[in-house]
């Protein structure tokens, strides 16, 4: 079966079916962190990989600043999905020995500002010659308090859903410059207890389900209140992704003390309920007509 008939989940359970965990394995694939550690540690590690390929990430005329800037700055949103700090990081660039000097140097001054700005450390990495498009590869080590983890899996029926920011439109350039949402998920796992997040990399459309899914529950979403940015669509704002925002799950109870508090914390970013998640009646079935589409790599 060719991987465009499956779709990216598809291929990527199809690829980690029986591969073996390990010892301090607190949590494997299927996150958007790995974390390793002990159960009685005071903090665990996060470990996460990314990359960006020319044509699919970036345009090759994208200014390379900007894209040295996305290639850290997605992992660094991963780390903040599990309510976690970044802390070093490794960089591998492949790149055609046609390409300009500049063009790398520029790749390299967008990370270190990416790094800068995060607290990252760059300690090392790998140059290679690409046949094709130009990428980067990223690996990057966090930091989480043990209590203050988030997982995808954490939720259950009747917990409300919330997403930070606006959605939609991010290849108009926010793709290139957005900012990981650090400071935010520390501050609500923290603050607060969520049950589970994650970021949306791919579109609420596709990272909802996941979420849903990872904490075996379905999933109610009013379309009406999804939050957009200027002159976006209801579907563009859903199906778009690359909008590294926070999608989390909380108790009812819990959210208007955090609606105050994100207020006070937060006045500049909007912070929106967007739906429940809810009880699985029996296997869940696709509806071509209603079901929600985001990015998928295969499809």
């Amino acid at each position: 079966m060719k991987l465009k008939a499956m779709g990216e989940d598809a291929v990527v359970a199809a690829l980690l079916r029986g591969v073996p965990a390990g010892r301090g394995v607190i949590r494997g694939p299927g996150d958007d962190c790995a974390v390793i550690g002990s159960p009685c540690a005071k903090y665990w590690r996060l470990l996460k990989t990314d990359c960006v390929i020319e044509t699919v990430h970036f345009l090759p005329n994208d200014a390379p600043e900007k894209i040295g800037w996305k290639a850290l700055a997605r992992a660094i949103s991963d780390i903040a999905a599990m309510g976690g700090r970044p802390q070093q990081a490794l960089i591998t660039l492949a790149i055609s020995r046609d390409q300009e000097l500049r063009r790398a140097t520029g790749i390299y001054t967008g990370l270190r500002k990416c790094a800068r700005t995060y607290g990252v450390a760059i300690v090392g990495g790998e140059t290679a010659r690409s046949p094709g498009p130009l990428f980067i590869s990223v690996a990057l080590i966090g930091e989480v308090k043990r209590l203050r983890c988030v997982f995808r899996s954490g939720g259950g029926p009747g917990d409300k859903l919330l997403v930070t920011g606006r959605l939609g439109g991010s290849l108009g350039g926010r793709h290139l410059t957005f900012q990981p949402r650090v400071k935010e998920g520390h501050w609500l796992a923290y603050h607060f207890r969520l049950h589970a997040m994650m970021d949306l990399s791919d579109g609420l459309g596709a990272d909802l389900p996941r979420l849903a899914r990872a904490s075996g529950c379905g999933y109610l979403l009013d379309k009406r209140v999804v939050p957009r940015n200027p002159g976006c669509t209801v579907k563009e704002a859903i199906s778009n992704g690359e909008d590294y925002e926070l999608l989390f799950a909380i108790a009812p109870g819990d959210v208007e003390r955090l609606r105050v508090a994100w207020a006070r914390e937060f006045p500049r970013l909007p912070l929106t309920e967007i739906g429940e998640l809810t009880a699985l009646a029996g296997k869940p079935r696709r509806n071509k007509k209603t079901a929600l589409h985001g990015y998928d790599h295969f499809a």
